[in-house]
């Protein structure tokens, strides 16, 4: 029964894999059994789960006098069977859609204005469809996070990330391979345009503000990336000092530290701030207040006082905990009137939680106060990287009227963080940094929008099948080559049939929704009116490697800095650095490298006091 069982299931495995490599992403026809094969094979894992039972049991049981090399081969089948059914279970609870394909059946046509659009039969079904899916997401949130305590910032959260998630993937009838096809074609794509670009073109950019000083501003960067990399605290130290982190910290950590460490929160071993101590080179007499307190909406920070920049200086710690996520996802806008602003003042919702708590914390609390009596001549920066840099420039638009002299550095901040009037009032005192092509300054909703309708235009195009655009997509992506070799759209395809919309297309929209364009048309729907539109902070400094796009793992690198402008980073780029260009250590050690060779890192452009920018 067993091996008969074992030769079903391995053969219904086998013809799901042969059909579900049938086809193309919007050519479904082939690969129409695949829904009996997947319910069969979803039949057969009850067996499988009565399986691994009985393997379990079998295995507690004594051993004595069984061969030890089959006794582990054993274990090992049941560790690996329990592993897959976990996963399988796991798979289906946060991909599966439950609700289906939510298209409401076209009805016949009548008259314009016999029916009222709000009391339409499509626009209730899809009205109950959306709360179902956000009951779906809320669902999946609970269980991912089911071991963060409950309370009335997390359901919030949870509200706010379902609604999220159900505008974004409601409209649209993709699976993560589709998704995983798309973004391989957008990168070759991308990567053939940058090479058939002409290297000398250059097209100019924003002025400069007066008596302002790239070379003075980069070596102020690099000194305050360095304490917003140290407020990660002992994980990114012992990752940057795999070898002698680890011996450094040990004495710190194990030793008792309660009475020296009393204005420290939130740090029961000492290895947060042992690590601080040891990336900063402050003394513990420097700091007033160090906080390692982490719920949603609440996130670490530290301040102390840099006696080599004559600062009072505050260190906002970005994203490291499952907490954090959930203040990152919370993206709604959230009015955020300034004094003296004009124009509509608004921010990201999560991040001006979060800027509030520490605000509280610093005025309410009195640290301020204290940091300015122990040095009244000190100016405040403010600094921190990802979620640390955008809470960190919302703390500094909070204070800026207190504290005119105030400055920030902003490290990789959010994409969507503030509305057009408070992004052009944080430029007098906000200085933003970017690496490359990092994803995190170019992610907000618009952008997403504008990645998906990529995504959806591109695999319509496509008529290779899916697994061959994953297979070259990996191999292009570990050994590279060619991306002309990699063709992305349809053989003879006319040039005026790209001015409709795409059969392919439609198949896979489950429904109009208003963030959608036409996949044919260039108009983003960044630029549209159904999502506030949130920008990056203060002024923009972008730091790029010289050279080719792909280099040997042992070659030296090259960077140049330029000041860009937020709209530049209004397009999400899909490359293998949009991540690594996010972390905190290569950030920093791409600023130590500028202000170490400057001769080599600045660009051409301000050496010669041209106001032109490379592309």
């Amino acid at each position: 029964y067993i091996h008969c069982y074992l030769d079903r299931a391995g053969g219904i495995t086998c013809l799901w894999f042969v059909f579900s490599l049938a086809g193309t992403i919007t050519n479904p026809g082939p690969r129409r059994s695949m829904p009996v094969l997947v319910y069969l094979r979803a039949v057969l894992y009850l067996p499988e789960l009565a399986w691994a039972c009985m393997g379990a049991v079998w295995v507690s049981d004594d051993s004595r006098g069984c061969d030890p090399a089959t006794v582990g081969s054993v274990i090992a089948a049941v560790v690996a069977s329990w592993f897959i059914l976990l996963f399988t279970a796991l798979g289906v609870l946060f991909v599966f859609d439950p609700l289906g394909n939510p298209r409401p059946q076209p009805a016949a046509a009548e008259p314009l204005g016999v029916r009222h659009m709000e009391s339409s039969e499509g626009t209730q079904f899809l009205s109950t469809a959306r709360s179902l899916a956000v009951k779906v997401w809320e669902s999946r949130l609970r269980l991912l996070c089911c071991c963060l305590p409950q309370d009335e910032n997390q359901r919030a959260a949870f509200s706010s990330i379902a609604q999220l998630f159900t505008g974004f993937f409601s409209d649209t009838d993709l699976v993560p391979s589709d998704i995983a096809a798309g973004l391989a074609l957008l990168h070759q794509e991308h990567d053939k345009m940058e090479r058939s670009r002409d290297p000398d073109m250059v097209v100019p950019h924003s002025p400069s503000s007066p008596g302002e000083d790239l070379e003075t501003e980069l070596e102020k960067a690099a000194h305050c990336m360095q304490f917003a990399a140290a407020a990660y605290g002992w994980p990114l130290y012992i990752y940057s000092n795999l070898l002698t982190g680890p011996c450094k910290l040990s004495r710190d950590c194990c030793g008792s530290r309660g009475a020296e460490y009393e204005i420290v929160g939130g740090d029961h071993l000492g290895c947060h701030f042992s690590s601080i101590l040891q990336s900063t080179g402050l003394q513990y007499r420097d700091f007033i207040h160090v906080s390692f307190h982490n719920q949603i909406y609440e996130i670490p920070f530290y301040v102390a006082l840099d006696h080599k920049r004559e600062a009072v200086l505050v260190a906002v710690r970005g994203t490291l905990s499952l907490k954090d996520v959930l203040t990152d996802l919370s993206a709604e806008c959230e009015n955020l009137p300034i004094e003296g602003v004009s124009g509509a003042c608004y921010a990201h919702k999560g991040i001006c939680q979060a800027a509030g708590y520490i605000y509280k914390k610093l005025v309410n609390d009195g640290i301020l106060n204290q940091a300015f009596s122990i040095a009244p001549e000190y100016k405040l920066v403010i600094t921190g990287h990802s979620l640390g840099a955008g809470t960190a420039s919302v703390l500094a638009v909070l204070l800026r009227n207190s504290f005119p002299t105030l400055q920030c550095y902003s490290f990789s901040p959010p994409g969507g963080l503030l509305s057009k009037a408070l992004a052009d009032y944080s430029k007098d005192f906000v200085v933003s940094v970017v690496l490359g092509k990092d994803l995190v300054p170019r992610l907000s909703i618009p952008n997403m929008e504008d990645l998906k309708r990529r995504i959806l235009k591109i695999v319509s195009n496509c008529n290779k099948p899916k697994y061959r655009i994953l297979l070259q997509g990996c191999w292009y992506e570990l050994f590279g080559g060619d991306p002309d070799d990699f063709p992305t759209e349809m053989d003879n395809r006319r040039e005026e049939e790209l001015s409709q919309p795409l059969l392919g297309e439609e198949s896979l929209l489950v429904r109009h929704s208003s963030s959608y364009h036409s996949l044919a048309s260039d108009d983003s729907p960044a630029h549209a009116a159904t999502h506030l539109p949130l920008f990056l902070p203060g002024r923009v400094l972008h730091i790029t490697e010289d050279g080719p796009s792909r280099r040997s793992c042992f070659s030296t690198v090259r960077y140049r800095a330029d000041w860009s402008n937020e709209m530049n980073f209004r397009s999400i780029l899909i490359s293998p650095r949009m991540l690594t260009d996010h972390m905190p250590d290569v950030l920093l050690r791409a600023l130590n490298s500028l202000t170490c060779e400057r001769p080599y890192s600045l660009c051409p452009s301000h050496t010669s006091g041209s106001q032109q920018q490379n592309v």
